[in-house]
């Protein structure tokens, strides 16, 4: 994937946040880093031949560009069509959680009380957020480096996308989009517990310079927040924003290898964040994720 640093927006960008290799280079050669480093997307993307979704997806990304961190949010001017693409998904992925979510899941989602006819405005969810965990949601244009992005956790801050998935591919998008940021995070954020988890994630990096040791912490991110999954009355349940923002992918976990919840073989793990996950760690219980996963984090801090 190219890569290029600019506080300029190129003509395509995604937010790869947690595809940590191949950044070394980027890393050492930025000494302040920016919120908003730009990537181009592959060719093989749903919106990559459509120039006027590259053309909306700017538009709302120059959002963040202006945004001064702390103030409020301006209001992104939706469209009708991207409108009804968030209905769609809500129409499919509600029944789904219904089946597929954890618990935890299901209360914060009850709790937050998302629209389902249109797609909330960031500042809207961010105050609802942080009335309910102290976490807050920030507008980024795209690409997030790893560290800045995962420090950011540390002080109660998440850093979100705006700009909606193609309306070809309603139930899968190969980057994080409002509906994965909203849909999964800002719900699991509306929970002190999940908030707490985050906050210790971004602690950590704020401890570790190796890029070796981020990119292992990157990856128990990403089977754990992002694809995790545990059992919950003898069924599968996913706690993980990855798999709740993906109605597609909640329905074929089941078929995914399910492998014991062990945090040092996860920090091995390498993954792909375009394909549905082939393998998903999973606890016993939420409760024994909780703990292990805060024991771990405890110990790198």
């Amino acid at each position: 994937m190219s890569t290029k640093t600019t506080d300029t927006l190129l003509l395509d960008h995604g937010d790869m946040r947690l595809v940590t290799s191949d950044t070394d280079e980027t890393l050492a050669a930025n000494s302040s880093p920016n919120r908003n480093q730009i990537i181009q997307l592959e060719p093989d993307h749903p919106g990559f031949g459509d120039a006027e979704y590259r053309a909306r997806r700017n538009s709302i990304a120059h959002i963040a560009l202006g945004y001064k961190p702390g103030t409020s949010i301006p209001h992104a001017l939706y469209t009708e069509r991207e409108h009804e693409l968030w209905r769609t998904i809500c129409e499919t992925i509600g029944p789904a959680h219904r089946r597929h979510a954890c618990a935890e899941y299901l209360d914060c989602i009850a709790k937050l009380d998302l629209p389902i006819k249109r797609i909330p405005q960031l500042g809207n969810v961010s105050s609802r957020v942080q009335m309910l965990s102290g976490f807050r949601l920030e507008p980024v244009a795209g690409l997030v480096q790893p560290r800045v992005f995962l420090e950011s956790l540390a002080n109660g801050v998440f850093l979100c996308t705006q700009y909606i998935r193609h309306h070809s591919t309603p139930l899968y998008t190969p980057e994080p989009d409002v509906v994965h940021e909203l849909l999964g995070h800002a719900v699991t954020l509306a929970s002190r517990r999940f908030a707490e988890l985050n906050r210790l994630v971004g602690a950590v990096v704020k401890r570790r310079q190796s890029l070796e040791e981020l990119e292992r912490l990157a990856r128990v991110y990403w089977f754990t927040i992002e694809f995790g999954v545990v059992r919950e009355n003898n069924q599968i349940k996913a706690y993980g924003t990855g798999l709740l923002s993906s109605a597609g992918e909640l329905e074929r976990m089941d078929s995914a290898e399910l492998r014991p919840l062990d945090l040092e073989a996860a920090a091995q793990q390498e993954y792909d964040p375009t394909r549905f996950q082939p393998a998903l760690y999973c606890a016993n219980s939420f409760e024994e994720m909780y703990q292990k996963l805060t024991h771990y984090l405890l110990r790198l801090s």
